[in-house]
């Protein structure tokens, strides 16, 4: 009996997953804004900048965001705001702009296989800049597009004597940055580049001064680490896929030293890995490792169990590759049936008192400082930032 109520328990939950994976696409939160009848762009849709009240200090819905960020405590000095204020985000995607005004990430791009790839929300956009320390005539590398607005904020700061080079692993999301770009850029400095075409950027060794890295990675590539100079510094979210530490990576001589700036939770940096089933064994086998790296951290856990959770995301890893995939369409038969479903069930004497927890550290809430419905201030600096 009590088996039973786990299996049914544990079926609605994976339901919900493979439901949640597909849900963003359907929301009005992201419905694309119209464009004019011949693809080019109208005023009327340049929203984000438009004056609210006359007389006096203009004040737009940008300024207001930036206002409440500080507000909230989040770092913001007046360079960054002049900067963030000069680059109007509606350029850079045709969704609707509302939850960026609330802090929060906004799409600007869904692949073809239903992967949402997002514009960061505000205050991280703001906390990134802050800890990049960028300065004018700086030659920066971004690792991941951000749809190319990051860039422009970017270009901008680092004036006509910088530099800022994208290196964009995914050709939609990159074909899309170029095209937002080509119209946009202060500077005409802002390269958009694959990884196949990384050779101009590999001579140019020990010539970078700050490389961010926008999705989450384990390790700097030996590719990126030759190009930042000495007294440099790479930026980025390291960890696995539930949760990351955004480290500070400073080059100093042959040494690296990192500076841990608080919990983290950004997207995989290649965009393919986030059109991967959750219930694909492999990706399966790293969210329970990364959980329980984080549940051993804070409560003390049992020896027996953490054996027993290594050997399920062993089984996991060995699982064969052409298993069947579960999606939002799959059937409850076919959920009950799947390898995985069934291998987590067999387990279930032991993992079922469990997964709550795990559950709880798989689940992200959106921290929002700069929404206006937000209370209460930005607690814990940079700690438990979601992009």
């Amino acid at each position: 009996m009590k088996k039973t109520i786990l299996k049914r328990i544990f079926l609605w939950w994976v339901r919900q997953e493979l439901n949640l994976r597909s849900s963003l696409c359907k929301s009005d939160v992201i419905t694309p804004r119209p464009r004019t009848p011949g693809g080019g762009r109208s005023n009327a849709f340049k929203s984000s900048m438009v004056v609210l009240i006359t007389g006096g200090p203009e004040i737009t819905p940008m300024s207001d965001l930036l206002e409440r960020l500080r507000a909230a405590g989040v770092p913001l000095d007046d360079f960054t705001a002049k900067a963030m204020e000069k680059v109007d985000p509606s350029d850079f995607t045709d969704f609707n702009l509302d939850p960026f005004w609330h802090d929060s990430p906004v799409p600007f791009l869904i692949t073809e296989f239903g992967a949402t790839r997002t514009i960061s929300a505000p205050h991280m956009i703001v906390t990134l800049l802050h800890h990049l320390e960028v300065r004018e005539g700086q030659n920066v590398v971004l690792i991941g597009s951000k749809g190319g607005y990051l860039a422009a904020i970017l270009d901008w700061i680092v004036g006509m004597d910088g530099s800022v080079n994208i290196i964009e692993p995914n050709e939609a999301v990159r074909i899309h940055t170029k095209e937002r770009l080509d119209n946009y850029a202060f500077t005409e400095n802002i390269g958009v580049i694959g990884p196949a075409e990384m050779e101009g950027l590999l001579e140019r060794a020990d010539s970078v001064d700050r490389v961010l890295i926008t999705g989450s990675i384990r390790r700097i590539p030996e590719s990126i680490e030759k190009m930042v100079m000495d007294g440099g510094f790479v930026l980025g979210p390291f960890g696995g896929p539930v949760h990351q530490r955004l480290l500070k990576k400073e080059r100093q001589g042959d040494e690296w030293f990192d500076t841990d700036l608080g919990g983290v939770v950004f997207g995989p940096m290649d965009v393919s890995e986030a059109e991967i089933s959750p219930f694909e064994p492999r990706v399966l086998a790293d969210h329970i490792e990364d959980a329980l790296d984080l549940v051993c951290g804070m409560i003390d856990i049992e020896e027996s169990i953490i054996v027993k959770v290594s050997n399920l995301i062993s089984s996991l890893r060995e699982m064969p590759a052409d298993i069947p995939i579960l999606d939002e369409d799959s059937t409850e038969d076919e959920i009950l049936e799947h390898p995985v479903f069934d291998l987590l069930m067999s387990e279930m004497d032991w993992l079922g008192p469990l997964w709550p927890l795990f559950n709880e550290f798989l689940s992200i809430d959106l921290a929002s400082p700069g929404s206006p419905e937000e209370d209460g201030d930005f607690v814990g600096g940079h700690e438990d930032l979601v992009p």
